[in-house]
């Protein structure tokens, strides 16, 4: 029985994709910015009290799974637009072989999610009696 508890859920912001949509009122066709905007508007972050599931896909979807007791560390990045307008990026370093390096990009009140993240790995850690190694 699966009992996990959606912690968080959320999107990147559309802002990511100003450079595109101001490069085709310009120069490109206006079907490349609604390309784009579709590719950012189905992109789901879920943050569950056990993984981290990312979707991608406008056609076809793509899911990925990151359980959250392989997460090693994590760090908040913010560049000056990003602060502009309240957004930010979350990145995970992770031992899982597949996806040693997990963003989430311009999402909105970033530094919040990463500690809710720290927070639920530390207690996924304690659930599976976990502990992260490092060694040199």
């Amino acid at each position: 029985m699966n009992d996990e508890r959606i912690e968080w859920q959320g999107h990147p912001s559309q802002w990511q994709n100003l450079g595109w949509f101001v490069a085709c009122v310009l120069l490109l066709p206006i079907p490349w910015a609604f390309w784009r905007w579709l590719e950012t508007r189905n992109t789901t972050y879920t943050l569950t009290d056990q993984r981290l599931k990312t979707t991608r896909g406008v056609f076809t979807r793509t899911t990925e799974d990151l359980e959250l007791y392989r997460v090693r560390d994590n760090r908040f990045e913010q560049s000056f637009a990003e602060r502009l307008f309240g957004l930010g990026q979350v990145v995970l370093f992770t031992t899982d072989e597949t996806s040693p390096e997990v963003r989430l990009t311009f999402i909105t009140d970033a530094e919040a999610v990463r500690e809710k993240i720290r927070a639920l790995v530390e207690a996924r850690r304690d659930a599976k009696r976990v502990r992260y190694l490092d060694a040199e």
